[in-house]
């Protein structure tokens, strides 16, 4: 048995060996031609400022969505957990302040007491309805504070229509000299005209209440003319720019994520995050236990 390999020649001849072997000149001329360094490719080029900042950006804007995924998420939380704690514990409130009431009321009642009066007084505040419209201003309806179109439809009565007014000499000549100047007619192009008849519109207004000080700003600010766009920005200036609104965006998100969870609703969820029904269960109970004592107390007071 051999230890060559199948199909590989247990032989040789001479010019087989001659050619493997390296000539004296290949020798030297390998040691004389250090090896030449390879050209840089496109991946080995150092990333333009741009790019970088650029990369940035994406960073921000997607750790941006992330975040406002997790605060809308716990604000639909806390609002469901909200309409769940109103709906089943709503009418628990209004027992226990009505119970309230009724036992402020039978101790004043009782001592006449012009202190437990007050406080029997405060507590029925608690559960009296809110007053109507009509109530809250029946002593100033037709005061300057209401204006008279407000106070007639609270009152249900057809609201009178405005006065007519009267432009005076200056307002016409100001309106004139503005219609002259800015018709839209005198536009060379699609954008002027538009340009023309919304400050027209401005200009109507303004003349159809006779208001001569608007009008002289009207024709300050025509005479001034267009505003000009702002200079396009760099690419570096829209990146930097782009960063600072993310900056701004995510505190803002952050004053309401905190808002949320220091809320009374976002305070209970976070005492129970993994079973917020259970803990409404469990506060109910408590003030079904609430509602139980009080009858008693008031059961007491009024034997």
């Amino acid at each position: 048995m051999t230890h060559e390999a199948a199909g590989v020649p247990t032989t040789r001849n001479d010019e087989d060996r001659q050619d493997d072997v390296p000539q004296d000149s290949d020798v030297q001329q390998n040691e004389a031609e250090p090896d030449a360094p390879e050209p840089a490719g496109p991946e080995d080029a150092e990333p333009r400022p741009e790019a970088r900042l650029a990369r940035a950006v994406q960073v921000a804007e997607q750790a941006l969505i992330e975040f406002e995924i997790a605060v809308e998420t716990f604000r639909v939380e806390v609002e469901n957990f909200s309409r769940l704690h109103h709906q089943k514990l709503g009418p628990m409130y209004t027992r226990l302040d009505e119970l309230d009431a009724l036992i402020a009321e039978a101790r004043a009642a009782k001592t006449g007491d012009p202190e437990d009066e007050r406080k029997a007084r405060e507590a029925r505040a608690v559960v009296m309805p809110m007053p109507g419209v009509d109530e809250l201003f029946h002593d100033w309806m037709d005061t300057d504070g209401l204006s008279p179109e407000a106070a007639a439809m609270l009152t249900e009565q057809p609201v009178r229509p405005p006065k007519r007014v009267r432009p005076s000499e200056e307002a016409r000549r100001l309106y004139r000299e503005l219609a002259r100047k800015a018709h839209p007619d005198l536009a060379q192009d699609e954008v002027e005209r538009q340009r023309r008849d919304e400050f027209i519109a401005r200009v109507n207004a303004a003349y159809g209440r006779g208001d001569v000080e608007l009008l002289k700003e009207l024709v300050a600010e025509w005479e001034a003319g267009p505003v000009q766009p702002p200079a396009p920005l760099s690419e570096s200036e829209e990146l930097y720019a782009r960063l600072e609104w993310l900056s701004r965006r995510k505190e803002l998100l952050t004053v309401l994520a905190k808002e949320l969870e220091e809320g009374a609703i976002g305070s209970m969820l976070r005492m129970a995050p993994d079973d917020p029904d259970q803990l409404l269960e469990d506060i109910a109970e408590q003030l079904l236990g609430e509602v139980s004592r009080r009858e008693a107390e008031l059961a007491e007071m009024t034997r």
